[in-house]
């Protein structure tokens, strides 16, 4: 068994075109939940469903967000009255007050549903209302990504990072805001002065998590700071990892990274935008994947390839470096 360690599309990417190198019966996927929040009363967890959706043959992979060829009637038809109602759209962000009261789960992550910022489809809201259904009825995160999991038929396990709410803040000279209002709703603006990860401290692995972690585990190229660093201030985990072997793939190619935010959310909590910052962020790694272009040298065992992923047979052969570099470490 391997597993790997899910954010952002990074890891969606390397694993889709992967099966014959990782068979999703032999693996695992332990997903971001920083990023997660509650739109109009409905916990949406964008890393568990871009799993939940590739793994069920139903993501858009042109987005690399949501279902394929999705409706969005009701997105549409908040649009529409809120315009007609003369109120705001946006990310509202709901009241300090709001953001404690209520489901546990939601903590410090509630938005209004009124004119909502992100797109949701029809049939991705059903996902999202199921889910916080089963919350409400007294399921955990876990639990309920389970049954999903079963409705989607997935073979690969996967998991939420905790059953505990952890907030992914970015600390803005206009002050903090979740990470979903500031990527989403405002494009990356404006710049980062810090990030937090609020209820990380209070957080913790679940069972099922620190059984997965037992295994070898690949850190796909995800955002090192927002994509992993909600798992790393979640209690139990960055343990675990330092008593596994673990293998990362870098999102950077040297100082240029392949796509997101990465470089500036890594600038701004003082670390290099580079694989040379992406290394030093990942101290429990026993060894990298670079891109054939990368010369970046490092203390670690290196196996080279290239490290694009923009089809499945970039899939196949970046998970053939990945299974080469685990054989040096595992």
């Amino acid at each position: 068994m391997v597993t790997f360690l899910a954010g952002g599309t990074g890891t969606p990417k390397l694993l889709a075109g992967a099966g014959d190198v990782f068979a999703p019966d032999r693996t695992a996927v332990v997903a971001n939940t920083g990023d997660d929040i509650e739109l109009g009363g409905h916990l949406v967890c964008p890393d568990l469903d871009t799993m939940l959706f590739l793994d069920g043959g139903e993501l858009d992979r042109e987005t690399w967000w949501g279902i394929a060829d999705d409706s969005a009637a009701t997105h549409d038809e908040l649009h529409r009255l809120a315009a007609a109602a003369d109120l705001p759209t946006g990310p509202q962000y709901l009241p300090e007050a709001a953001q404690t009261a209520g489901r546990d789960i939601a903590r410090h992550r509630r938005f209004s549903g009124v004119g909502e910022f992100m797109h949701i489809g029809d049939r991705d809201r059903a996902v999202h209302i199921t889910r916080t259904s089963l919350l409400d009825a007294g399921r955990s995160l876990t639990e309920a990504t389970r049954r999903l999991a079963d409705a989607f038929g997935l073979e690969r396990e996967l998991l939420p990072m905790s059953d505990d709410p952890v907030a992914t803040m970015i600390h803005t000279p206009k002050g903090p805001m979740h990470f979903q209002e500031w990527w989403v709703g405002r494009n990356g603006e404006p710049p980062v002065q810090d990030v937090e990860f609020r209820g990380g401290d209070r957080a913790a692995a679940t069972p099922a998590v620190l059984d997965a972690l037992d295994d070898p585990v690949v850190v796909g190229p995800s955002n090192p700071v927002t994509s992993l660093g909600p798992m790393l201030a979640v209690g139990g985990i960055r343990e675990a990892l330092a008593d596994t072997p673990v293998v990362a793939v870098s999102p950077f190619v040297e100082d240029r990274v392949f796509s997101g935010p990465a470089a500036d959310l890594m600038a701004g909590v003082g670390r290099d935008p580079s694989t040379t910052g992406v290394a030093e962020a990942y101290p429990f790694a026993d060894a990298f994947v670079l891109d054939s272009d990368d010369g970046t040298e490092l203390d670690r065992p290196v196996v080279r390839t290239d490290t694009a992923l923009d089809t499945e047979a970039d899939s196949d052969r970046v998970a053939r470096a990945v299974a080469d570099a685990l054989a040096e470490v595992a």
